[in-house]
């Protein structure tokens, strides 16, 4: 059955924009782990996010904590689907953000720029 769920792993453990608004608001202890390229993360992310582009998250998984929740976005969803499979099969806690920052931007959540 673990084989089942590591060859599974990123296809659950979704939020929508709506739900991981109110998780990050309730102060709940989450990691928001931005997986764009750092120019798409400079153009707008959410406030506190990290940012681990997708090709570097392997070798930087030891910046994550494992014992919080971690929250991953991209631009639509599919980057940070993949990332939450890489980390549940190495031990992590995630979840995926739904639509991504296009489907929080539409939601008119805030948004940060640069940096």
């Amino acid at each position: 059955m673990n084989f089942l769920k590591s060859l599974f792993a990123g296809s659950g453990n979704t939020l929508t924009v709506t739900d991981a608004k109110a998780r990050i608001d309730s102060k709940q202890p989450l990691i928001i782990l931005d997986v764009r390229q750092p120019d798409e993360f400079q153009l707008g992310h959410i406030a506190g996010a990290k940012l681990i582009p997708l090709g570097d998250l392997q070798k930087r998984m030891s910046e994550l904590p494992k014992d919080t929740d971690i929250l991953c976005v991209c631009r639509s969803g599919s980057r940070s689907s993949a990332a939450v499979g890489h980390l549940t099969r190495a031990g992590f806690n995630t979840l995926n953000l739904r639509g991504g920052m296009m489907g929080w931007q539409s939601a008119g959540y805030p948004v940060k720029k640069g940096k």
